[in-house]
């Protein structure tokens, strides 16, 4: 049956047409804005997805900032503490060269103050925007470390960042305060009096401020009062105190031309051993916890170097051993820690490339792909727009049956 008011071959092919126009639109747009799902409306799963990715990559690339400016930092600070080491090295050379009578010691002073003002300098300029991390005088918790944003953790209860913690070290020669809160008493464990050999342990496990420990030392010329005291910074333990400690009373024992008694760190225990003829009595109350008061930077003895004199020279060379190793364990510190965050960032670098190839991936369109189809499409459309034709043109052939 033919109808002028129903042509249902126009309508198919209407339909048909729409349908054309409406894939070669979405065609069109992957093409122009190159990505399969550009908005919420074309894909809500994968685009919601997308997006969590994308901000993920924003943090990744804030955190490679952070990165970047932790490892220069710690480069700085490893190069001055290497250099460091090797002025006290220089320095150890013309201790030595003390050692001998015949020498010009004042000439050799001279030397070794240029080269302790030369560390001073150094240590002083080993900074990147205020952060010094050769300088850690404070004894107040959390002082002592500084953390280095690090990752961005993702997980099904939400997100977390994480930090690579870097230990501050103490290369200055200047004084700290300690805290203000006194410390526990420190105990004497053995016997406390030493003699041919006989020893003394100090425990200094039970405090957690600072040290100071004095003793009278009497020989059969006269009394002398040897004494050293020393700072707990932030992150330091009590056997850092007993080894600290150790160094400068025997840098005292020696300035002091005492040579048969000296002290040693075995782990939180400070002990003292004579050698002497004479018996050194000590107990606990000889040890003084200090409160509110000063005591120099980890390489305090080397404003005390000195080899004008013989026993001074003796002294120097017992005490520059000890900031040579301090001065290395500081520059091996930082080492460490540069790799670790070299690695990290190099991690970061590929997470982010990996995330944006994931997000790639889901969203953005297959250009050879879309291509193709917009030639079909194309073609559909002209085929289309023939179809509708001939269809609008069916109800003239009732005209003949009019005639």
């Amino acid at each position: 049956m033919s109808s002028i008011l129903t042509n249902n071959s126009a309508m198919v092919a209407l339909q048909t047409l729409r349908s054309i126009n409406k894939n070669l639109a979405t065609t069109q747009n992957e093409i122009s804005t190159g990505k399969s799902v550009a908005t919420a409306r074309d894909n809500a799963a994968v685009w919601a997805i997308s997006k969590v990715m994308e901000s993920d990559v924003k943090g990744f690339k804030a955190i490679q900032t952070s990165l970047s400016l932790g490892d220069s930092t710690v480069a700085v600070a490893r190069q001055a503490s290497e250099t460091v080491s090797d002025l006290l090295t220089d320095m150890k050379e013309k201790i030595v060269a003390a050692q001998e009578e015949n020498v010009d010691r004042a000439k050799i002073q001279t030397d070794i103050d240029a080269l302790r003002d030369q560390i001073t300098s150094i240590v002083g300029a080993a900074q990147i925007n205020g952060l010094n991390l050769l300088s850690n005088q404070d004894s107040a918790v959390g002082s002592g470390t500084v953390d280095v944003l690090s990752s961005l953790d993702r997980s099904a209860s939400g997100v977390a960042t994480s930090d690579i913690s870097v230990t501050k070290q103490d290369l200055g020669q200047q004084a700290s305060l300690a805290g203000s809160t006194a410390g526990t008493a420190i105990g004497v464990s053995g016997p406390t009096a030493a003699a041919n050999g006989g020893t003394v342990d100090y425990d200094l496990s039970t405090n957690t401020d600072a040290y100071g420990l004095s003793f009278e030392y009497s020989a059969s010329i006269a009394g002398q009062t040897i004494a050293a005291d020393y700072v707990l910074r932030d992150g330091e333990t009590a056997a850092d105190a007993a080894s600290q400690l150790a160094a400068r009373l025997n840098f005292a024992l020696a300035d002091a031309g005492v040579a048969d008694i000296s002290f040693s760190a075995n782990g939180t225990d400070l002990t003292l051993t004579n050698n002497t003829a004479t018996a050194v009595t000590t107990a606990a109350g000889n040890i003084s916890v200090t409160t509110d008061g000063e005591a120099g930077g980890g390489l305090e003895l080397l404003s005390r170097i000195d080899v004008t004199s013989s026993e001074a020279a003796n002294a120097s060379l017992t005490a520059i051993e000890g900031l040579i190793q301090t001065a290395i364990d500081s520059a091996a510190a930082f080492g460490s820690i540069q790799g670790r965050i070299e690695t990290q960032s190099e991690f970061i670098n590929g997470m982010v490339d990996a995330l944006k190839s994931g997000i790639g991936t889901m969203v953005d369109a297959d250009m050879e792909e879309a291509s193709a189809r917009l030639q079909a499409l194309q073609v559909q459309q002209q085929l289309g727009v023939q179809a509708l034709s001939i269809a609008n043109q069916a109800p003239q052939t009732i005209l003949s049956l009019f005639r």
